[in-house]
């Protein structure tokens, strides 16, 4: 989900660390271990009450794959990483989002809300639904700055918020049916959605499964779980037959149920007498990750799956359940595709900067400067203008931090019309 922007933007460009000593792994075997690198990444070292429970689980019903444990470490009523009661996001928690980091962030989105809400013909009520919002940082980010600069907008808007309670709530859209939204938002939810694990060796894939090994999790390798597992990269023409052995992926299938269920919410007819006809709205999704083909990349040998913990990537996703956040790029071709089958339409695909940019970060940025930091040119060798000084040169490097085409600059904003 969302991250520790250092080690994030090492992620964007660099594979995983390769083993000193690769193990080879035998084409002929159904059932294989995975190589060194594997079972340091995957080790189980710490306990919790959670691992005890994920561990009686296989106990009871047998070995599951990767997405099922992640669900369990994420999402395990009263256990998982989201739904524990603890707080993880921000400066004192294990990660930061875009609305941590500047209000420039919020304000381009309203930007985006008043540009949607004049396409639309102005709508009243304009309903904006937010996916995973957390704290509601955005939410509240946005409604200011529509009050302060765009007066109509909100008046007319309604912005409603939905958390991640269980990881499946926000696969179930008819709860939130009756609201009837017009624009639906998310900002890095889809990244933690559980994910499959697949890995090439010889002219196959293998799924990897989590199993319990002497009292501990761990790891193996078998046949995929499913056709839809087994199938996925071949669907979207990647050439993984020709990758070295070892290459290793992550499969989002909830990203295609969410995608369909959240396409429903804007094409389903609503029985309300102001809003009868074709129904028309936007779904606008950021997060990191590529298209298809730039995601399953022979580079990617390690693929994308990460852990966060107290700001520090680290490379054990077994360890710690339900106190570290685990999470994968997104394939937004999948988005894309499913958006399609269900009448919903590309209206943008482009990355954060060139987005925050169209929406006018640096015009914002420009403002301020003019407005709060004059004193930098009149009295800049006193302390106020020295004190001012500091303040402008923060603003403006969390405005870069945003920008960041190394960085957060690189996550990708998609808009499906309907």
């Amino acid at each position: 989900m969302p991250h520790n922007l250092r080690e994030r933007i090492a992620s964007y460009w660099l594979p995983m660390p390769r083993s000193s000593a690769a193990a080879w792994l035998p084409r002929w075997r159904l059932i294989c271990s995975l190589s060194t690198l594997a079972d340091k990444f995957f080790m189980a070292t710490t306990t919790t009450q959670l691992q005890q429970l994920i561990l009686a689980r296989i106990q009871q019903a047998g070995r599951m794959t990767f997405a099922e444990y992640m669900r369990m470490a994420l999402y395990e009523p009263g256990y998982g990483y989201y739904v524990n009661g603890e707080s993880h996001v921000g400066w004192q928690g294990d990660f930061y989002t875009s609305t941590d980091v500047a209000d420039f962030f919020a304000h381009c989105m309203g930007r985006q809300l008043q540009s949607m809400w004049e396409k639309l013909g102005r709508p009243e009520p304009f309903t904006v639904l937010e996916q995973g919002a957390g704290r509601g940082d955005l939410a509240h980010g946005v409604q200011n700055w529509a009050r302060q600069e765009a007066p109509e907008l909100a008046r007319a808007l309604t912005y409603h918020t939905a958390d991640i309670k269980s990881g499946q709530d926000a696969l179930q859209a008819e709860r939130l049916q009756a609201l009837a939204p017009t624009v639906i938002i998310s900002n890095e939810l889809v990244d933690a959605f559980p994910v499959h694990i697949v890995e090439k060796h010889g002219a196959q894939l293998y799924e990897l499964y989590v199993v319990e090994q002497e009292g501990r999790l761990g790891v193996l390798l078998d046949e995929p779980s499913s056709p839809e597992v087994a199938n996925y990269l071949d669907s979207y023409k990647i050439p993984w037959r020709s990758f070295e052995d070892g290459w290793r992926a992550e499969i989002n299938l909830d990203a295609l149920t969410w995608m369909a269920r959240t396409a429903q919410l804007l094409t389903t007819p609503v029985a309300c007498p102001t809003r009868r006809g074709k129904r028309h709205g936007y779904i606008l999704a950021i997060d990191y990750g590529e298209k298809a083909r730039e995601l399953y990349s022979r580079y990617r040998h390690y693929g994308t799956l990460a852990c966060y913990y107290q700001h520090q990537l680290v490379e054990q996703p077994l360890a710690r359940p339900g106190r570290q956040d685990i999470t994968a790029h997104v394939n937004f071709s999948a988005l894309i595709n499913e958006g399609r089958r269900h009448g919903l339409h590309l209206s943008g695909y482009t990355t954060q900067r060139e987005w925050l940019k169209a929406y006018g970060i640096d015009e914002e940025l420009t403002r301020i400067r003019a407005r709060d930091f004059a004193i930098i040119d009149t009295e800049r060798s006193s302390d106020r203008g020295q004190a001012a000084l500091l303040q402008w040169y923060n603003l403006r490097q969390r405005a870069a931090a945003l920008t960041d085409p190394a960085g957060m600059g690189n996550f990708k904003v998609l808009i499906l019309r309907h």
